[in-house]
Formats: structure tokens, C-alpha cells, sequence
């Protein structure tokens, strides 16, 4: 293991304790009733036209 991998090991066990922190669930819990609603809503047409209108350049 290099010292880059122990690293992100750290970073992601770190990330890990906080998403089940107090703090981290509440967070979560709020953002998910703020942008729920949004993110279920359908892609417009138009945007996935464009969308694949760029990826078949």
C-alpha cells in the first residue's frame, strides 16, 4: 500500500463516519426533502435531444 492509497483510505473512512453522523443524517434527510422532488422530475425533450445531439459528435 503507498502512502496515496492509505490516503484515500482515510478520506473515504472519514466521509463514511460523517454520513452517519448526527449531523450527517440530518443533513441528508434535508437535502433529500429540498431536491427529491426535483431530481425525480422528467428530463425536458429538448434536453436530452441536445444531450445526444453532443454525444454522437
Amino acid at each position: 500500500m503507498t502512502a496515496g492509497d492509505k490516503r484515500k483510505s482515510s478520506v473515504s473512512d472519514t466521509r463514511e463516519e460523517e454520513k452517519d453522523s448526527p449531523f450527517g443524517i440530518w443533513l441528508s434527510r434535508g437535502l433529500h426533502q429540498l431536491f427529491d422532488d426535483v431530481a425525480n422530475e422528467p428530463i425536458p425533450d429538448e434536453l436530452l435531444r441536445l444531450i445526444e445531439e453532443d454525444r454522437n459528435k
